[in-house]
């Protein structure tokens, strides 16, 4: 029976790429210059953006949102949080990488796909949901239907076999 997976990975070889211009961009650009900008990785969470002054970190994000988006990241995989402050009145703001379909949204695909009619069965997998059918051209056409929806997450479609 054939079957794919539908899942929301992040690239984060790209991500680290992204990352990386945009410490040379905060390091190199004269309104960056004595303001302490800084964006560094921390692996459970996400990644960490600091400064002297809230406008500055608001700032650094719109420069790593630049180099995301130039490296095809979308950005339905970050969330910002709320600022804070760090140590001697700087500011600070942590940037989860969102990975994997939670929960609630696997549901929430797998009621879509129910509702649409389609001869497909859905069952969700850990961080994942498998649609599966009796022919390749039902799970097209669900592949399809699950692009056209703004589920507020990136899905990806993977490990179609027939």
């Amino acid at each position: 029976m054939p079957s794919f997976d539908v899942v929301s990975k992040v690239q984060w070889n790209e991500i680290d790429n992204a990352l990386g211009q945009a410490q040379k961009e905060l390091a190199q650009r004269f309104d960056f210059q004595g303001t302490g900008a800084n964006i560094e990785k921390q692996l459970p969470e996400g990644l960490m953006v600091s400064a002297d002054t809230e406008d500055r970190v608001r700032a650094a994000i719109k420069v790593l949102e630049d180099k995301l988006v130039k490296r095809k990241v979308s950005l339905k995989h970050i969330e910002l949080g709320d600022p804070s402050k760090g140590p001697k009145g700087s500011s600070r703001l942590l940037v989860k990488v969102k990975e994997g379909i939670e929960v609630d949204k696997a549901r929430e695909i797998v009621k879509l796909l129910k509702d649409s009619k389609m001869k497909v069965q859905a069952a969700i997998q850990d961080q994942q949901v498998r649609v599966s059918g009796k022919n390749r051209d039902d799970l097209q056409a669900a592949i399809k239907h699950l692009r056209g929806l703004d589920l507020g997450i990136e899905l990806q479609f993977v490990n179609f076999r027939d």
